[in-house]
């Protein structure tokens, strides 16, 4: 080899070494005793400084809102329909359309001021130099260094959750393998954590979920399970899938008793209840993790939560989680993005920057039904987490509006027809 060849090899090695010496000390070996540094701290105040710098040098755009205005029946003068009773309902679906509360919550949410990614700011415009020398700057760091490092950091964590979750599998049921476990997908979660650069604050650990429990918290994206799982180990509760997620739940099932379901099993409402229900009777197994919207939506509003769960435990610890879209947008758009986009999406994003509160544990009343709990619970996490409560079903993202919907429209317009009756016999009888 020629000298130049060896110069280029050995400042490559030590390139290397160097690379994989900084993340075994700062990052690697600090998740796994659970401690940090403070730079991730730092790094999220040098952000905030520089986007407040942007919003008070005139970049924040005005939000396009509607005027809210007051609705108000047919007219009651007479008790037969007219023509002009259908300037309600036009009225009503005209307002739908241009403030629909529904199908916004399953776009990312605007921000009031850039935050220097072009994908919260397609129609960008030059406002001044220094915010373009910053953009440019932005681009180099966020792909140049943090997103090596962020893939470094994931692939280090999902590798050594598959190794040693397979090497725990050998080992017989008991407290070492379960000790060994949690401190294994402790460190690989929190490895992961770090690998998106997430800063999470932590409220009311004193209400964190206890073994045997049914742990229910608001969905927005897929990393909710990391995030949640850094602080404490969760059963997981999924279908089975194949590729490298199949493979990951073959090894983390081996050293946790985590309820995979084949495709054909998810249809049958009974199989999964009798699983889920028979996991929550063992006190000794970890608590379940559930997100009961069934679908991700965009962290500004909590909707109908599935009764599914709801009808297994009597006691159930909601979890809210709110992330602030300043430094990334943590929502998943499934229908928009697949799973590798989204995730080099958010590993090219400033920052994952969200709170998490444990609630305390809330039981089921006397004489209140699934549905009724459910509704308790999803009221108390949007209050907490500073959410809108919505009694839509998500699932509204890929399918049309049920009938039972339309037919509540439909009863509304009935109930006017009776009180007007009603108001016109009356002014017959008085006169």
């Amino acid at each position: 080899m020629s000298p130049f060849n060896n110069l280029l090899c050995m400042l490559l090695g030590i390139s290397f070494t160097v690379w994989f010496t900084l993340l075994l000390v700062f990052i690697i070996v600090p998740a796994i005793f659970g401690l940090s540094f403070g730079i991730r701290g730092l790094y999220m105040k040098t952000l905030l400084k520089e986007l407040k710098e942007i919003r008070r040098n005139g970049s924040s755009r005005d939000l396009d809102g509607s005027a809210s205005s007051t609705t108000t029946g047919p007219s009651p003068s007479t008790s037969e329909f007219e023509m002009s009773d259908t300037f309600y309902f036009c009225r009503r679906g005209i307002e739908s359309i241009v403030d629909d509360e529904v199908t916004k919550r399953f776009t990312a949410e605007e921000l009031e001021s850039w935050n220097l990614l072009t994908r919260s700011n397609y129609n960008f415009q030059h406002i001044s130099t220094r915010l373009t020398v910053l953009w440019g700057l932005g681009v180099v760091i966020r792909y140049g260094f943090l997103l090596p490092l962020r893939l470094t950091l994931a692939i280090t964590g999902v590798s050594l959750l598959v190794v040693f979750t397979t090497m725990i599998g050998f080992l017989p049921n008991g407290r070492v393998k379960h000790f060994l476990s949690e401190k294994v997908h402790l460190m690989c979660y929190r490895i992961c954590v770090r690998a998106l650069t997430a800063i999470i604050t932590y409220h009311h650990s004193e209400n964190k979920p206890k073994n045997g429990g049914i742990c229910v918290a608001n969905h927005t994206s897929p990393i909710d399970v990391i995030i949640l799982a850094s602080d404490g180990c969760y059963a997981m509760v999924g279908q089975i899938h194949g590729g490298l997620m199949g493979l990951i739940q073959k090894s983390m099932v081996k050293a946790c008793p985590h309820i995979w379901f084949e495709r054909s099993e998810v249809k049958d409402r009974h199989l999964v209840a009798k699983r889920l229900s028979d996991h929550v009777k063992d006190k000794s197994k970890l608590p379940i993790l559930i997100f009961p919207e069934g679908t991700c939506i965009n962290n500004t509003s909590v909707m109908m939560f599935k009764k599914g769960s709801f009808e297994i435990a009597s006691t159930v610890y909601p979890v809210a989680i709110k992330y602030d879209p300043r430094f990334g947008d943590a929502f998943w758009n499934s229908s928009k993005f697949g799973m590798v986009n989204y995730l080099l999406r958010m590993m090219s994003s400033w920052a994952i920057v969200c709170s998490v509160w444990y609630l305390p544990p809330m039981s089921r009343q006397e004489g209140e039904d699934a549905v009724q709990f459910a509704n308790r619970v999803k009221a108390a996490i949007a209050r907490q987490g500073g959410l809108v409560d919505l009694l839509w079903d998500g699932g509204l993202k890929r399918g049309k509006v049920k009938d039972t919907f339309k037919e509540e429209q439909q009863k509304l317009y009935s109930k006017i027809l009776v009180g007007t009756m009603c108001l016109q016999s009356s002014l017959n009888m008085s006169s």
